[in-house]
């Protein structure tokens, strides 16, 4: 049974309440690297990480939430591209700020600013000049430019009915687990990440499913990508968000090997339904409801 909306919004607030000390001086240190990008950025030119890196941002809580900004800034069109293709509509700076990671809209608003500064990034965004919120999307421009167009075309492509690549990921307190030792099973492969609002939805769902299905030959893998992309959440938060959801299933490190094989996962949660012979037979993006997970589960256990 799904959490109602109130049970949903007191584990947020529990997750939060309790970030570690080096995630919450984490969160300070962007909130200094976002001021200083705001104040220094100027239209036209492009920002150079190099420098805040070497002379700006000295501290290692600065440049851990410097690496993390990078990363999302360089991921940030892939997802709202891949967004717009999927739901029809750009993505809201709070949609974008919780993909990310980030602690506010503001955020958000902040580095797709860099980007619209920067010369050698695409203009694919239109936007509203007073709220800021992102109002056009032009995939093609994307599509057609050399970072990011080969990426895109894997990820809208979908994967149903094909190979799922081979993997190999560090088990978060379990061993190692890789694409051989599912052979012959079916698994449904779960990418996310420990502050990610549509993953908090979802884990308690995948929760209830892998009680009705993993006695039947379905085993569920959690690949939790905080370090891949650079977030501070540590080992005590991810313990304390598996306890509070009683997951019992295999926990392990998505890792960036292992994403870009899979096309470089631009929305979280994302996940993979793969068939005992390594067939990729269902794709999702974004959260999906129990409904439709016990209705594609099911479907797969049937003789074919």
């Amino acid at each position: 049974m799904s959490r109602s909306p109130l049970c949903r919004l007191l584990l947020l607030v529990s997750a939060l309440c309790c970030l570690s000390l080096p995630a919450r001086a984490q969160a300070d240190a962007e909130t200094r690297v976002l001021d200083y990008i705001r104040e220094h950025l100027h239209p036209g030119e492009p920002l150079l990480v190099s420098e805040l890196y070497s002379k700006v941002f000295t501290q290692p809580d600065e440049r851990q939430a410097l690496d993390k900004l990078y990363n999302a800034f360089f991921r940030i069109p892939l997802f709202i591209a891949q967004y717009q293709e999927k739901f029809g509509k750009p993505p809201s700076l709070k949609t974008i700020a919780e993909q990310f990671d980030l602690r506010t809209p503001e955020a958000a608003e902040v580095l797709l600013r860099v980007m619209e500064a920067d010369p050698r990034v695409p203009r694919f965004l239109g936007r509203d000049s007073k709220a800021g919120e992102v109002t056009r999307v032009d995939v093609e421009q994307i599509r057609g430019d050399a970072r990011f167009g080969q990426v895109l075309e894997r990820q809208l492509s979908g994967w149903e009915g094909k190979p799922a690549p081979e993997f190999k990921l560090p088990g978060f307190d379990r061993a190692d687990l890789d694409s051989a030792t599912l052979g012959g099973k079916f698994a449904l492969l779960y990418v996310w990440f420990t502050g990610c609002p549509p993953c908090m939805k979802e884990t308690p769902e995948l929760v209830t499913l892998d009680g009705e299905f993993a006695g039947r030959g379905i085993t569920t893998v959690a690949a939790n990508a905080d370090k891949m992309l650079g977030l501070s959440y540590d080992d005590a938060v991810r313990r304390r968000y598996l306890a509070e959801h009683k997951v019992q299933f295999p926990v392990v490190h998505w890792t960036r090997e292992a994403d870009a094989a899979f096309g470089n996962i631009s929305i979280f949660p994302t996940l993979f339904l793969i068939s005992p012979k390594g067939v990729i037979i269902r794709h999702w993006v974004g959260y999906v409801s129990t409904e439709e997970l016990r209705g594609a589960l099911s479907d797969a256990l049937k003789p074919s």
